[in-house]
């Protein structure tokens, strides 16, 4: 199922933070979950090995989960 970026909500699960990649918020989370930390997101998904503009987005995001659990 393809979503058009008007339809979906910022900090939805669907939203793509990494477009190069087509990497979600919801798969971040997921892995993050399941204790992999940035580097390994990286791998494992594509993002932050583009063009380097998600950087912050997924950056700030896996942050404020680390806060979370704390």
């Amino acid at each position: 199922m393809q979503f058009s970026m008007s339809l979906i909500d910022i900090n939805s699960p669907e939203e793509i933070l990494c477009p190069c990649s087509g990497t979600t918020r919801g798969q971040i989370e997921k892995l993050f979950n399941e204790g992999l930390d940035l580097d390994a997101i990286s791998r494992r998904t594509g993002a932050l090995s583009g063009c380097s503009g998600c950087e912050w987005d997924v950056s700030e995001f896996v942050r404020k989960l680390a806060e979370k659990q704390t």
